[in-house]
């Protein structure tokens, strides 16, 4: 066989390689995707029940219960609109969770369309200040930061 063949050989070998390696990686986390949605968009296009999906919004003032267990929260989500996705969360609630604020649950729809979240992400705004550095000034708040972090170098 002539070199050049070989080489021909050995490049259709390669480009059959590749493409069967990203349809091997493709097939293999076509269940690891976690897709994001809106609660107006869950509400008009839900996902399959059981189906990993996200679902962000705002927590909606007065909706959130614990129940009798002192761990399990229900709560609403909502968005743009009037739609409101009823989740649950049996957990630790982060800090930053509170009514009003943002929120990415992640989990999946049950069969009673409430949503089973499994995590929450609360969100904060661009003014959040940590609890420690509330009602300290600047001047404040950077020589408390420069002795915490004197120990670390």
């Amino acid at each position: 066989m002539k070199a050049k063949h070989q080489r021909l050989v050995l490049v259709i070998i390669a480009l059959v390689a590749i493409i069967g390696a990203g349809l091997l990686a493709a097939w293999s986390l076509r269940n690891q995707a976690n897709y994001f949605y809106l609660p107006e968009q869950m509400a008009s296009a839900p996902p399959e029940v059981g189906q990993a999906v996200r679902l962000g919004g705002m927590v909606k003032a007065g909706s959130i219960k614990t129940e009798a267990d002192g761990v399990t929260v229900n709560f609403l989500v909502t968005g743009n609109t009037a739609d409101a996705i009823p989740v649950r969360y049996s957990g630790i609630l982060p800090d930053l969770f509170v009514e009003n604020s943002g929120v990415v649950a992640e989990g999946s729809l049950g069969p009673d369309g409430v949503f089973m979240a499994t995590n929450l992400l609360a969100k904060h705004d661009e003014n959040y200040v940590p609890k420690e550095l509330e009602g300290m000034g600047t001047d404040q708040a950077a020589k408390m930061a420069a002795e915490t972090t004197v120990g670390l170098k």
